[in-house]
This record gives structure tokens, sequence and C-alpha cells, in this order.
């Protein structure tokens, strides 16, 4: 069966998120009324496996081994069964 993963990573509390900062600075000199912005990243991944259960596990495995680093990153992630 396939399956399409979305990932986001984003950055622990209290690590540096210098491309938000400047994001949110840009967005306050156009006059929006902003007090932080978060960068974070998101995967689609479309995958091959038996079964939603072994489509969770691999894709776990794929953040911590690659896509996060779990000394500054979080990750959540969704999969649904592609038709």
């Amino acid at each position: 069966m396939m399956y399409r993963a979305k990932i986001e990573i984003s950055l622990k509390q209290g690590h540096s998120d210098p491309e938000g900062e400047t994001t949110a600075e840009s967005l306050k000199e156009l006059g929006y009324p902003i007090e932080t912005t978060k960068v974070s990243k998101v995967y689609e991944i479309t995958l091959s496996a038996r079964s939603a259960k072994e489509a969770n596990r691999l894709v776990d495995e794929m953040c911590r081994r690659l896509l996060a680093n779990p000394t500054k990153d979080n990750y959540s992630f969704t999969i649904e069964e592609m038709q």
C-alpha cells in the first residue's frame, strides 16, 4: 500500500531561530502587528508499506535517523493512505 506522510520539524523551545526573527522584523517593518515568528520545515513523503502501523514506524525512524536533530528539533507527523 502507498502512504503519504506529512512531517513537520521545528526547533525546541530555547533554541535560536534567526530566520524566524528576521521574518518577524520584516513583517513589523511592513506594519503587521507581529510578536514572534517561528520557522519550521515540512516534508511530504510518499512511501510503500504493508500497513499503516509499518508506515508509522518507518516515518518515525526516518525522523530519528535523518530528518530531525534530537538535540534541537521536535517533530510530528501524520500519515494517510493513498487511493
